[in-house]
């Protein structure tokens, strides 16, 4: 529906969702950002910090020390990517059954510790064997943040709290440039430690406490989080009456039926490929640093190592910034895919540049398009509020399909690089960069079919609550198959429910 049909909102909403909202509900959004939003953002910080470290150390001795070579870095990537989709679906499943506050934080403990243990390493089959179990512990953290933010904010809320904790992946990768060249001008040799060990090190001190806060400040479901000094009882009911007044449901039995369903509409077929494309089309972001060292020959230095490590950072300034506009805008109008396809067509055309254009003339260019490749960043967070509203009426499916979305981005991701960008061939890549902007384009292509299959259903449940209107006192439940919302069909503002109400209806 379009926005001249939605219901009037006062200005201030569109700066901050909550403004327009009781005293009570703001005083309980506020106490909900303040833990839970701020908790992700530190977690996924530590996480993309732990990520980035990687390809830090590796450009600054870890190469050296540990005789690595070829596509040696690439597997060490996969290793993780490996560990990582393994354990997806089967956390967030687990995740709908046990508490968030606990399995979440002790995941992130975990994996800081074994980020330390990556400090000990003697050789390439032992990092290989270490980022596989680092992985493996990470894969429970962003699908299941993504699955509670999903149960406890309505959709003019979404995709700022998305976005917001999703900077942290950009601003991870950004303090990793700065401390990697910190650790190496300062630490570099201490302790009989070379920088890039003492780089692993200290990622894991400082990821250590934020699992410790987890466990304090991290809420379960509205549905299954108990009073204490974050949450009265009303404001916990308060939370139960705001996703009913938006159809999330609550969590619910497996049946074979459930599970079935999860396969007999279109959402997994559409929104799982959509969330694969976007993950896979800013895979160039990388080349940069790749770039940067190679005008570095025997005798002449171009870029110092700390040069190396910080200069490529604008690209994740670039995500920062664009993350946030797009969730202002997402959430403005409460539609996500016009960011999706700006951010697709911007994409597009810069890896086109970079494919086009030669690597080692008209330098300045190439290094303002290398910092474009941050443009597609953030739109995770929108994908990812995206599937929770078109899954609203069922808790199961919604976890599993933001799962799903995650685990088979990163099983693409496993291989994908390999082919298209693989490391003797940085920084030129030219086969990547076309093969990039070839999957920009098809993900352009599945959000518009998302949004028309989603249009679609939106016309249905328009029908369905007009037929129900003749027929007089029917509800939604009697005419849709899932039964978003138990609201009487007599009275029913149908724009506004049409826009509200994306929900999955007879096939």
């Amino acid at each position: 529906m379009s926005n001249a049909k939605q219901e009037s909102r006062p200005w201030s909403s569109y700066i901050w969702d909550s403004w327009n909202k009781s005293p009570e509900e703001r005083k309980f959004l506020r106490r909900l950002d303040a833990c839970l939003i701020t908790y992700a953002a530190l977690s996924y910080f530590s996480k993309y910090l732990d990520q980035q470290n990687v390809t830090n150390a590796y450009v600054s001795g870890m190469k050296e020390d540990l005789h690595l070579h070829g596509n040696q870095l690439n597997y060490i990537t996969t290793s993780w990517t490996v560990g990582y989709v393994i354990g997806q679906i089967p956390s967030n499943m687990l995740i709908t059954r046990v508490r968030p506050s606990i399995w979440i934080p002790a995941m992130e403990l975990l994996w800081s510790v074994l980020t330390m243990c990556l400090a000990t390493s003697k050789n390439f089959t032992q990092v290989c064997a270490l980022r596989f179990l680092v992985g493996l512990a990470e894969s429970t953290f962003y699908p299941a943040i993504q699955y509670v933010i999903g149960s406890w904010y309505k959709k003019e809320e979404l995709a700022k709290r998305s976005c917001i904790f999703h900077t942290a992946s950009a601003v991870g990768p950004m303090v990793s440039g700065f401390l990697q060249a910190g650790v190496y001008n300062g630490l570099n040799g201490k302790g009989g430690l070379a920088g890039w060990k003492w780089l692993f090190l200290i990622d894991g001190v400082i990821t250590i406490p934020i699992a410790l806060l987890g466990f304090l400040i991290m809420p379960d479901l509205p549905t299954t989080t108990k009073p204490s000094i974050f949450y009265t009882q009303e404001q916990l009911d308060i939370a139960k009456k705001r996703m009913d007044s938006v159809g999330r449901k609550p969590p619910a039995h497996f049946t074979k039926k459930k599970v079935l369903g999860f396969f007999s509409t279109w959402h997994i077929y559409a929104l799982v490929p959509l969330y694969v494309l976007f993950n896979n089309g800013n895979g160039g972001s990388s080349s940069m640093i790749f770039w940067l060292k190679s005008f570095n020959k025997p005798g002449h230095i171009v870029y110092t190592i700390g040069q190396i490590n910080t200069y490529p950072l604008g690209i994740y300034s670039t995500q920062i910034v664009t993350t946030l506009i797009y969730a202002w805008w997402s959430d403005a109008i409460m539609a996500r895919w016009p960011p999706i396809l700006l951010a697709g067509t911007w994409s597009l055309i810069t890896y086109a540049v970079l494919a086009a254009t030669p690597v080692y003339s008209h330098i300045s260019r190439r290094w303002t398009f290398y910092y474009f490749t941050g443009c597609m960043g953030g739109l995770s967070g929108l994908i990812m509020a995206w599937v929770n509203e078109l899954n609203s009426h069922d808790n199961e499916k919604r976890a599993f399909i933001v799962a799903s979305c995650n685990m088979w981005a990163y099983v693409v991701q496993a291989w994908l690089p390999l082919v298209i960008f693989p490391q003797v061939e940085q920084p030129t890549v030219f086969k990547g960069n076309v093969t990039t902007a070839c999957i920009n384009f098809s993900m352009i292509v599945v959000a518009l079919t998302t949004r028309y299959l989603q249009r679609r259903d939106e016309r249905r449940v328009v029908a369905a609550f007009r037929g129900g209107e003749e027929r007089g006192n029917e509800t939604l439940d009697d005419v849709t198959e899932d039964g978003v919302e138990s609201e009487s069909v007599k009275g029913i503002d149908l724009k506004k429910q049409a826009h509200e109400q994306v929900s999955d209806v007879l096939i």
